[in-house]
């Protein structure tokens, strides 16, 4: 163990399921109990299953949790691809869930890309939820159909660039760059933290620089418009309670710029029939590393409550 390393208090087990053609990398902590429900965690966009490690460790209860990598970022490789059709995460779900829970109910936590999944895999499988946490899982600014066009000429381009090495991920030279990198994208990241998740965020290649486990093609923008029609339409379906669980500093400006703002996000996720909202302080987009054990205590509290 490296000095100042955050030390993990309970033990993912390590292995790769067979989903629709590819071998799934999964995550697994605690063992399957009578009457206990698992609870399937799915992880946001460049990011891995084990960035779910503090969370679960700040858990007071011992239940079985399930966090897979998604196609093409930590160690599920996606085979030869130029870019991703996000109706394969909603399909990969759907096999995970039937591989480990083949009937019944399930509880579902999605953060960022993830909570975008979980929240359109809710409307299209309704029965499958018990409940359901989204982790600031906003989905994407409203697009007109005269963006098409101009959109699939992006796509064909951002591949073409990508054949050419032009969107390839940069390396680093040791996993203590990755972890000043996290740190930078992330201050609230303690070192320690940091440091730890450098070490599944990445790898050593044959030049002895760390890579990072996430394809470049996801940096390659989806072909297809984000229509905000469907997305209500789905969340219209949802059956189960949701926890929306929003941080305190409000990224969705920040990254839009007015394109997308907060409000048209809690305009659309009124359609959600049972909602409840709860907003952490002192948080950014990654919450489940800025406050675990507050999140935790939501987590507990929504999943099981008195």
């Amino acid at each position: 163990m490296i000095s100042g390393m955050y030390q993990v208090q309970r033990a993912a087990r390590s292995s790769f399921v067979p989903l629709r053609h590819l071998q799934h990398h999964v995550r697994e902590w605690g063992t399957p109990r009578p009457g206990q429900l698992p609870l399937f965690m799915v992880h946001g966009w460049m990011d891995v299953s084990a960035s779910f490690q503090f969370v679960i460790d700040a858990l007071t209860t011992d239940r079985h949790i399930i966090a897979p990598d998604w196609r093409g970022y930590g160690l599920t490789e996606p085979g030869e691809v130029d870019n991703f059709w996000f109706p394969d995460y909603l399909a990969d779900l759907d096999a995970l869930i039937d591989h480990f829970q083949p009937e019944g109910e399930i509880d579902l936590l999605g953060h960022s890309m993830g909570g975008n999944v979980v929240m359109q895999y809710a409307g299209i499988r309704p029965t499958r939820i018990r409940r359901l946490i989204n982790l600031e899982g906003f989905g994407l600014a409203a697009t007109k159909p005269e963006q098409a066009p101009a959109r699939y000429a992006q796509w064909m381009d951002e591949m073409k660039a990508l054949r050419q090495g032009e969107k390839a991920l940069r390396s680093y030279p040791s996993a203590a760059a990755v972890a000043e990198r996290l740190m930078k994208t992330n201050p609230r990241l303690s070192t320690d933290k940091a440091h730890w998740l450098a070490q599944h965020w990445a790898r050593p290649n044959a030049q002895g620089e760390w890579d990072i486990l996430g394809h470049p093609a996801h940096k390659v923008i989806n072909a297809h418009l984000f229509h905000v029609e469907e997305i209500l339409a789905l969340y219209q379906r949802i059956t189960a309670p949701v926890l929306n669980v929003e941080a305190s500093e409000n990224s969705l400006d920040v990254w839009w710029k007015g394109r997308f703002t907060l409000e048209e996000y809690h305009q659309r996720i009124r359609s959600v029939k049972n909602l409840h909202t709860v907003t952490i302080a002192d948080a950014g987009h990654m919450m489940h590393h800025d406050q675990p054990a507050v999140l935790a205590q939501h987590i507990e509290a929504f999943l099981n409550p008195a």
